[in-house]
Parts: structure tokens; C-alpha cells; sequence
């Protein structure tokens, strides 16, 4: 069967696009791209061509422009082309050049797709020309990253709107067919400069492999199959463990320690847990030390954190203190802060009935000196807990209430005149509670924005 054959034959057993969707083409100019829009275009596609000059080869990236606007006019295909000022963005964002390319025109291929699918009936797709060699090569960086089994199945042909239709095809063979075709393309030096990872294992490491063992790319080729079988056996198993036993709680995910130790494959746990909060694969032996030691530990990720918490491990965002004042006077109602909302209510009368709700502080009015302020708890602070006649630093408070590093990194106080009245959500001070001598009473809620009206008690 000949490479166009094939080409159709693996869109339908994939299922990678329909008859009627819109096809967005990444060309650079090179053989692999080439090959792709030809085969395209013979199959009737409606494919629209979209071409990255980044500019770091100078007059060559200027010359692989020109090429695929030409080879779009010769083809009578539209055509996109957009030049990007690499380096610069590379430095801005602190992004080696390899990964700033991709994030800038990954981003524009996303704008082109959504254009097209916008001016469509149909669905828009994003292809590139991976082929099976780029597959395998995938392969071995990630099994020698540390990737785990998610890793070892290569590129897969679909991930949502993107599509790899080339990967049954060895790049010899797309050469063997673009020269039987009669077919040019572009040559990129920087292709074989072996200090770029993926050009070091397709020119020095794969060969070096091949000379040990011949049928080596075969056989990989053959396994990355079997290892996608196995990764959904591996993920469905995973999964199902986890989801039994992890708890949620907010933005938090609990995992209860002892039955994390109990169970089969502790680091492969530990890393599946962690890896999607981004954890790398080096901080698993960290993870297991954090289930041995005493509360309060911690590792971080650039985004989150693992903590030991009492029997429990949590993972948790990484919290970003607000340090805001808020100021409030005695005409206002309602304060926004964060994701949370007080709401403060004068009250004809004292309550008969006390309700016990965190969420609501019910106050003596005639105790408070406005204008009161709402901030963030911080270390020094006191006050006498509702009940108690002496005073408690809130952060042995917090301790004792047993909240989580990140759970106390999200308390607010409400005080007046430099005396804490609140700490929200958990516990009034004493001396301003409502007693039988309360003529007049204010009512304090604290609730997501969502939450329901603040009702005056006993309505």
C-alpha cells in the first residue's frame, strides 16, 4: 500500500477529522510539513496553510517564509504568516528560545483555529507533521526525563484539536515519497546541531542504540502501542485508588496518611497525587518523608504545596497573602474581600436564642468603636475567645482548632480600636458579646459571594 493510501487509511481508523471539518496546516517549509500539505491537497482537504517566522536564522527563516507563501500560491491554498520577535519574548518571559518558540506559535495556531471554526459550519482542527521517528524519539527522552509510564506511549495522533495524521510514517518513507513526487522543501541547519536534546537522539543516541541492537526503532515503534494499552490499564487502576481515597475540602486535597502508607506502591501513588499540582518526579522521596514527619512540614512546587497535617496530607495552592486594609464605617453594610463577603445588619433587639453558626458573629453595638477593621490575622495578635477570661494569641488559637497551614493562611480579623472583635468565621471575643444588659445588637456574616442574603436571627 502506497504512503497516500495509508495516510487515508490512518484518518479513518484514528478518527482523527471528518469530511466536513477545517483543517489548519503547521508549515514550516521542511520535508515533513511538505509532504503533509501535498498529501492534503491531493485528498481534497479543505486545509488552510499557517507559517511561524521567528527570526533566528536571519535570511534563512526569511527564505522558508517565502517557500511556503509560494508553495501556497502554487497549490491555490489560503495562507497565514506571521513573524515573532523571539529572543526578545524569550527574555521576557525568561523561556529558553525552543520553549518560547513553542509557546508563541502554539498560541497564534490557536487564534488562526478558533478563526476558522468560527467562519465555519464544522469544526477546526491544528496538524502538524510528527511523524513515527518523532514518536520514538519522544519516547526516549521521556523515559530518560523520568516522565513515569505516561511518557512511554510517544505522540498520540489526537489531543483535542490537534491532530498528528503522519505518525504511521517513518521520515524515510516521507522522503522516499516526496521523491518519487518530484516534491521540494527546505533544509534547516539547526536541525543538525546536536546541542538541542532531540537532534542529540535522533543523530548520536538512536544510532548508537541501532549499532547494539538493529532492530532497535522497530521494536520501539512497536511497543509505544503496547505502552498506551498498558498506561490506560495503569490509569484506570490509579485513578479508581485514588479517588477512594482522597478527600476534597475547598481548595485542598486530603489524602489520610496511614492508609497512604498501607497501601501497595507508595512513591507511584505519591507521585500520581502529586504530579498534577506540579510536583516533579525528583520531590517523591521528599513526599515520603513528609508522611513520617511531624505536622506542619512542607514541600513545595512552583504552584502548590504538600503538607503534613495532622493524619492527613494535604495539597494546597500556594496562597498569595493580601496584605488589604479595610476600613469600615458605621454607615456601611457590606465589605468585599477576596472571594468573601461581610454583611453587617443593625438589630431592633438582642436575639432570645444564641445561634451556633461560626459564620456569624452576633455583637454587643454598644462595645464597638467604629470605624472598625477588617485585615489578616499576623503573628503577636490576641484576644479572649467567647467563654474565656483570658487572652489567647490567635495563633495558638488556630493551632488548637486544627487548621491547616493554608486554612490559617486565610483568616481574617475583625477589630476594634486596635482590639480584635472576630476572628472570622471562628470565634467572637468575649468581651463583645451580646449579654442581658444588650440593648442594641449588630450581626456580622461571612460567606462566599454566592451564599445566601444575610437574615437578621429569629426571622
Amino acid at each position: 500500500m502506497d504512503l497516500f493510501s495509508r495516510f487515508i487509511e490512518y484518518i479513518k481508523d484514528e478518527e482523527l477529522f471528518g469530511s466536513k471539518d477545517r483543517l489548519l496546516l503547521a508549515v514550516s517549509g521542511g520535508l515533513d510539513s511538505v509532504v503533509l500539505t501535498h498529501l492534503c491537497r491531493r485528498a481534497g482537504f479543505p486545509v488552510t496553510l499557517a507559517h511561524c517566522n521567528f527570526g533566528l536564522r536571519g535570511g534563512e527563516s526569511d527564505g522558508d517564509a517565502t517557500f511556503v507563501r509560494q508553495l501556497a500560491e502554487t497549490l491555490g491554498l489560503p495562507y497565514f504568516e506571521k513573524s515573532f520577535p523571539t529572543q526578545a519574548y524569550a527574555l521576557e518571559q525568561k523561556l529558553s528560545i525552543q520553549e518560547a518558540a513553542r509557546e508563541l506559535r502554539y498560541t497564534w495556531f490557536e487564534e488562526l483555529r478558533l478563526q476558522l471554526e468560527e467562519a465555519g459550519t464544522g469544526r477546526a482542527y491544528l496538524l502538524t507533521a510528527h511523524h513515527l521517528d518523532d514518536s520514538i524519539e519522544t519516547l526516549l527522552i521521556n523515559f530518560f526525563k523520568g516522565t513515569g509510564i505516561a511518557g512511554l506511549h510517544g505522540i498520540r495522533p489526537k489531543n483535542g484539536k490537534l491532530v498528528r495524521p503522519l505518525l504511521f510514517a517513518s521520515r524515510a518513507e516521507l522522503e522516499a515519497w516526496a521523491h518519487a513526487q518530484g516534491l521540494r522543501w527546505r533544509e534547516d541547519r539547526s536541525n543538525q546541531d546536536p546541542k538541542y536534546t532531540r537532534n542529540a537522539v535522533r543523530l548520536e543516541l538512536l544510532p548508537a542504540i541501532e549499532r547494539v541492537f538493529p532492530g532497535a526503532r522497530a521494536n520501539l515503534a512497536a511497543n509505544i502501542g503496547r505502552f498506551a494499552e498498558v498506561e490506560q490499564l495503569y490509569r484506570a487502576s490509579v485513578d479508581l485508588r485514588i479517588r477512594k481515597m482522597t478527600r476534597v475540602s475547598g481548595a485542598e486535597l486530603r489524602v489520610p496518611v496511614r492508609q497512604l502508607l498501607k497501601a501497595e506502591a507508595v512513591d507511584t501513588l505519591l507521585w500520581e497525587l502529586a504530579r498534577p499540582f506540579g510536583f516533579k518526579p525528583g520531590q517523591v522521596p521528599g513526599l515520603r518523608a513528609l508522611l513520617q514527619s511531624a505536622p506542619g512540614r512542607y514541600l513545595a512546587s512552583g504552584t502548590h504545596q504538600a503538607v503534613r497535617h495532622g493524619a492527613w496530607l494535604l495539597f494546597a495552592p500556594l496562597g498569595v497573602p493580601d496584605n488589604t486594609v479595610f476600613v469600615i464605617d458605621k454607615t456601611e453594610e457590606r465589605v468585599l474581600f477576596g472571594t468573601q463577603l461581610l454583611q453587617m445588619q443593625v438589630l431592633p433587639a438582642a436575639p432570645a436564642v444564641l445561634p451556633a453558626d461560626p459564620q456569624l458573629a452576633l455583637l454587643d453595638a454598644a462595645t464597638l468603636d467604629y470605624p472598625l477593621v477588617l485585615r489578616r490575622w499576623k503573628p503577636g495578635d490576641y484576644f479572649y475567645p467567647l467563654g474565656m477570661r483570658k487572652k489567647k494569641k490567635v495563633a495558638r488559637f488556630l493551632i488548637d482548632s486544627k487548621l491547616s497551614k493554608t486554612q490559617k493562611e486565610q483568616v481574617w480579623v475583625l477589630e476594634s480600636h486596635k482590639r480584635i472583635v472576630w476572628v472570622v468565621g471562628h470565634r467572637i471575643d468575649d468581651r463583645f458579646k451580646i449579654t442581658a444588659h444588650t440593648r442594641k445588637a449588630i450581626s456580622v456574616r461571612v460567606g462566599p459571594l454566592s451564599g445566601p442574603p444575610n437574615d437578621a436571627p429569629g426571622k
